[in-house]
């Protein structure tokens, strides 16, 4: 996997089985700033708007109520539109 995958409004249950809620919480204010990831990283937001750009690819926008995962390896730039708050497990 080399690409960002946003599922929109997973249930419930697979976020239930996933332990999505007991995952740490990472928040960010509106700003935009590289960023590459060492491991996989899966996340849920709870609010916000965001566009990522991968390094030679095309931008990807998602925001609340999004599951998304972003593969190892990837570089990319973050663009916040609205403040984001998140669920995250790496690996």
């Amino acid at each position: 996997m080399d690409q960002i995958l946003v599922e929109h409004n997973p249930s419930g249950a697979k976020l239930e089985v996933m332990g999505v809620y007991d995952w740490p919480i990472w928040t960010k204010e509106v700003s935009t700033f590289p960023w590459s990831y060492d491991q996989q990283e899966t996340c849920y937001l709870l609010e916000g708007d965001v566009t990522v750009t991968p390094e030679g690819g095309e931008p990807v926008r998602f925001g609340a109520g999004d599951l998304v995962i972003f593969p190892k390896g990837m570089r990319c730039t973050w663009e916040i539109h609205e403040a984001v708050r998140k669920h995250y497990q790496f690996g």
